[in-house]
């Protein structure tokens, strides 16, 4: 277990994030969804994420109906602020646009005043029926960088001052305002998603660093990028941060796979555990829509990997030379 922020927490290697359970892309089956975070726990999982955005707070109403009955202090939970749900009072029966497989009853309005941030909150308290939320993150804020410094992260640091919330930050798929974030605030964790991967790096050059030197924990999603990085071998039809993957990032993939082959491991053993290895990396959080999904996640950091298949990454020129390659 790593230390998760300032607050106390601690995670381990693997967190769930349960976007799936607010039914991402299509809709998991009654028989389904109920049985994920319990193989989660099963398979050691202690830490999961959530937002009210994830099927218009399905997810989370899901995720708290799936804790009941486990000890409230054996897990940590985090959240989001900044997309708060208001009734659409026109719905005619229409499914959410944005991606979840729900029926667009409410629809987001973006939030990140303080206001907006205790609303945030306290909605989610509701849906989840948990007794408090360990960490909130304010939720792409990137077209609302001055709301967000001035109205959610005052209210954030409020909440941790009282003891509300254990720890706060941001969650974004960018790092230079991440890292602006933490030159700012005092928020103790961020969650980066797909900027620290096996074929993004460029997190090393603001955020990470800065991480390191201000006692701030990261977790690291979207480790596959989309889902190139899943499977030993580009899928067809792959993506890559959310576009079809262009050639020359298959090809990269290729030649990462190449290399994991000839040291008996897999290009998703390498890219989930690859994040793990910089000191400012707490967890890496991957999401699942079926148990054994959730199972073969858990299992990705316990494989054994030769410590040598990074330095022959960063020989050939597909992972750049200052990663850390340390233990894991």
């Amino acid at each position: 277990m790593r230390a998760f922020g300032r607050g106390g927490l601690r995670v381990g290697p693997v967190g769930y994030g349960v976007a799936a359970l607010g039914n991402l892309y299509e809709a998991l089956s009654a028989d389904v969804w109920p049985r994920c975070v319990p193989a989660a726990w099963s398979a050691g999982i202690r830490y999961f994420d959530v937002a009210p955005h994830y099927g218009l707070g399905l997810a989370e109403e899901r995720l708290g109906r799936s804790l009941t009955g486990f000890p409230r202090d054996e897990y940590v939970v985090s959240s989001k602020v900044g997309r708060l749900l208001v009734p659409n009072d026109g719905y005619a029966g229409e499914r959410d646009a944005e991606l979840f497989d729900v029926p667009a009853t409410q629809r987001r309005v973006r939030d990140y005043s303080r206001d907006g941030v205790l609303r945030s909150l306290e909605d989610t308290l509701t849906r989840t029926g948990l007794d408090r939320i360990d960490v909130l993150f304010v939720h792409d804020p990137d077209d609302h960088y001055r709301e967000a410094l001035a109205g959610a992260f005052p209210a954030l640091e409020e909440l941790r001052s009282q003891g509300v919330i254990r720890s706060y930050g941001a969650g974004m798929n960018q790092s230079a305002m991440l890292a602006d974030f933490v030159r700012h605030t005092d928020l103790d964790v961020v969650m980066l998603a797909g900027r620290y991967t096996l074929l993004d790096q460029s997190a090393l050059d603001d955020l990470l660093p800065l991480a390191v030197e201000r006692g701030v924990s990261v977790a690291a999603a979207g480790v596959f990028n989309s889902g190139i990085l899943a499977t030993p071998l580009p899928a067809q039809g792959a993506r890559y941060d959310y576009a079809p993957a262009p050639d020359a990032v298959v090809e990269r993939v290729r030649s990462i796979a190449a290399v994991a082959v000839r040291y008996g491991t897999t290009v998703p053993v390498l890219a989930a555990r690859f994040p793990l290895a910089h000191p400012a990396v707490a967890t890496v959080v991957l999401g699942a829509d079926s148990p054994e999904q959730v199972a073969r996640n858990a299992a990705l950091v316990a494989e054994p990997v030769d410590p040598d298949v990074w330095a022959e990454l960063i020989d050939a020129g597909l992972l750049r030379a200052d990663v850390p390659i340390g233990p894991m």
